[in-house]
């Protein structure tokens, strides 16, 4: 591959922002990353920055859905028991708690595994 610019140079790498092949002289390495000189710079440092952004954010939504899954958990453990220490008394009102319980665990389960996607 050669130069976008410069056709008669051969390509050292290939810039994030435009994806052309530059050489070393066009070149510029902004934030560890390569980028057309004088062209691209300022978009590919916005680039990165977003970048690491999303990351950033990534990682706060899983602990999000981590923490859902234990308070949906430790809910439908409390209905669940509740309905099942009150069947005797309650009926079908009791069969209610614990559907709902399992319900709670259901969720408790979805947001787990949705969260994990996200380490």
């Amino acid at each position: 591959m050669n130069c976008f610019y410069h056709p008669e140079s051969s390509a050292v790498g290939i810039c994030k922002y435009c994806g052309r092949g530059v050489c070393a002289n066009c070149l510029s390495v902004t934030d560890d990353v390569l980028a057309c000189k004088n062209r691209h710079e300022d978009e590919v440092h916005e680039l990165e920055q977003l970048t690491a952004r999303n990351l950033f954010q990534a990682k706060r939504v899983g602990s999000n859905y981590m923490r859902n899954a234990i308070f949906y958990g430790l809910v439908s453990v409390a209905f669940i028991g509740f309905g099942w220490w009150t069947l005797q008394w309650l009926g079908l009102q009791a069969v209610l708690f614990i559907a709902l319980g399992v319900f709670l665990l259901y969720a408790a389960g979805a947001n787990y595994f949705e969260g994990r996607k996200y380490k």
